[in-house]
């Protein structure tokens, strides 16, 4: 056992390794070379077609001239949503003087601790999946988000719910930086919004314990319960549990249920999803041509439609093929202030706008229901 993993502590250093020396003797950008970007996400475990979504946007750039005339090029790296293996990779970005930015982390633990390594460096880092308030928090001004932070979908979902009569709601939660960041922003969302929170869990221990506490919620008259749990962190076995109990109220989630590949998934859940709302930033039918235009040639390309995460790495591409169009590629920290500099720019899954943080504040958010086994897009 030692052994092996003595093995694999030196495979993964021998990949960090050229990672770090990639491309051969590079200690300042070649101008007359191609133009790297770096991406960073857990691709064998949790690609949810994001590569597919970044290809295809590298794929057009390249057969449009590429960027400053220059073919652009991704260095892709697994990052196995394991923090050490995530920092090891974001140290052998910045240490590479070939890579213009990183898009990337998909987990926010690992992208908030990374975040600070891009920074000092002078490195851009787009996330295209990380939506924790966590990753702005620190004045990094090379730090970016090209989708809605987790305050943002708490906020509109709360609106909706207060819209939609809701007055009494439950939060389940995980307690990590995800699910707490998450469930303290719909609670102050919801209760501006005159929603009170009754209760706040994060644990049970059967269904016994589940039927007690459904009980008292009754007798507090709660009417919803928000899930700040991931899909794949115990929320779709909290769906199987509170339909067995008899728990009838809507259940709303966040963005991270994106990661159920619901074609898969809704056969083990069954109805017990029926009528889910999740709050989430991308819809494929969204009327605009960008993104009708997108959903055919992703359709034409890989024979199935993208998911939100192919979007999300389809527009981090294009943004950053935008703003390095305008940039000094001698001095990738330039790039920072060319993105903030784009103002508000119209991609495939809504407006973008960076604000001085590095959130993404356009108009972003999308809400969809689970009916009959799909999602139905909100018009809201």
């Amino acid at each position: 056992m030692l052994k092996s993993r003595v093995i694999k502590k030196s495979l993964a250093m021998i990949f960090i390794l050229g990672l770090s020396l990639w491309p051969l003797g590079c200690t300042q950008v070649n101008p007359s070379g191609e133009i790297f970007i770096g991406v960073a996400w857990p691709f064998a475990s949790l690609d949810d077609l994001f590569a597919e979504g970044l290809e295809l946007a590298v794929q057009e750039i390249n057969e449009q001239g590429g960027v400053q005339g220059r073919r652009l090029s991704l260095v892709k790296a697994d990052d196995e949503a394991e923090l050490e293996k995530g920092l090891a990779i974001a140290q052998a970005f910045a240490d590479n003087a070939g890579i213009q930015a990183v898009i990337g982390h998909r987990n926010s633990f690992i992208s908030i601790p990374a975040a600070s390594i891009y920074d000092q460096a002078g490195l851009v880092m787009l996330s295209p999946a990380s939506t924790s308030p966590d990753l702005t928090d620190h004045g990094y001004i090379h730090v970016f988000r090209n989708i809605p932070s987790d305050q943002e979908i708490a906020r509109q979902l709360a609106i909706y719910l207060a819209e939609q009569g809701h007055e009494r709601m439950v939060i389940y939660y995980t307690d990590d930086s995800y699910g707490n960041g998450l469930a303290n922003a719909f609670e102050d969302y919801a209760r501006a919004q005159g929603i009170t929170i009754v209760d706040r869990f994060n644990y049970y221990g059967n269904l016994k314990d589940l039927e007690r506490l459904y009980d008292k919620w009754q007798a507090f008259g709660m009417d919803g319960i928000f899930i700040a749990k991931t899909a794949t962190g115990g929320g779709t076995e909290f769906l199987v549990d509170a339909k067995s109990v008899g728990i009838e109220v809507p259940l709303i989630a966040g963005n991270s249920w994106d990661a159920l590949s619901l074609t898969e998934d809704i056969e083990n859940i069954g109805m017990t999803a029926e009528g889910l709302l999740v709050g989430s930033f991308f819809n494929p039918q969204r009327p605009d041509s960008r993104t009708q235009d997108f959903v055919e040639a992703f359709r034409r390309e890989y024979g199935q439609p993208p998911t939100s995460y192919a979007a999300a790495g389809y527009d981090a591409v294009i943004l950053l093929a935008e703003a390095l169009e305008k940039s000094d590629l001698t001095h990738p920290a330039t790039l920072a202030q060319g993105l903030r500099d784009l103002g508000s720019w119209e991609g495939v899954m809504g407006m973008h706008r960076f604000d001085g943080r590095g959130d993404d504040i356009g108009d972003l958010v999308v809400l969809k229901k689970m009916k009959d086994g799909r999602f139905e897009y909100l018009g809201h």
